[in-house]
């Protein structure tokens, strides 16, 4: 009856039922492990991260004198490291220099610093586009976040950020997609069965590709 119903499910295009088989049984007292991995025990330590994290300023901390006994010598530092982290508003007020040119009727205005063209930052920029595309944080959860740093910002003005005057992306990801063709003469793509109009198409698992040629 399984046999029927499977066929009947092929020629409907589906699939019959799979055969998914028994987990072998494992004999009483095996182990995978060798003899001196089970005689050897071996002993956990943390290793030190001190060593890569960067130090952006070093504080000394004194005691009171007073609090020490008169005998109390010197011997030097303990060295401990806090990682820490400060977010705080850079706000700035551009004040640009205007002339006017009477000869020629034109005005000129001195021009704005790099990446800070526009309402926004790059600072602001950079972070809203991490944590949209980093962190997977919605556009209104990054409203509200920068709100706290009351930094006034709209859900529109987060997606202008996000989606628009973004051609230096695209133009790097269209560098990357060429460099990755041209590391190698050919390229494996692998691909789904699947059915179109009750026809089976699938499509290749390898394609050979001339360097120099963009599919």
């Amino acid at each position: 009856m399984q046999k029927q119903r499977d066929e009947i499910n092929r020629l409907k295009g589906e699939q019959g039922k799979p055969d998914i088989k028994a987990n072998q049984k494992r004999p009483k007292g095996s182990d995978y492990s060798s003899e001196k991995d089970r005689k050897e025990s071996r002993k956990w330590k943390k290793k030190s991260k001190v060593d890569k994290i960067e130090i952006d300023r070093e504080e000394k901390l004194k005691i009171e004198r007073d609090k020490l006994p008169s005998d109390a010598e010197f011997k030097g530092y303990k060295t401990v490291v806090v990682q820490d982290i400060v977010i705080k508003t850079d706000n700035v007020r551009f004040l640009k220099e205007k002339y006017y040119s009477a000869s020629e009727k034109k005005t000129y205005l001195a021009p704005m610093p790099a990446g800070d063209e526009g309402e926004f930052g790059s600072g602001i920029r950079s972070l809203i586009i991490t944590q949209y595309y980093g962190c997977g944080m919605t556009e209104p959860k990054i409203v509200e976040f920068l709100s706290h740093f009351n930094i006034i910002i709209s859900a529109g003005q987060v997606s202008n950020i996000l989606t628009k005057k973004n051609g230096n992306w695209h133009k790097e990801k269209d560098e990357l997609y060429k460099a990755g063709l041209e590391s190698s003469s050919w390229q494996h793509i692998d691909d789904t069965a699947t059915r179109v109009d009750g026809q089976n198409q699938h499509g290749c698992n390898s394609v050979i590709v001339r360097p120099d040629v963009l599919i």
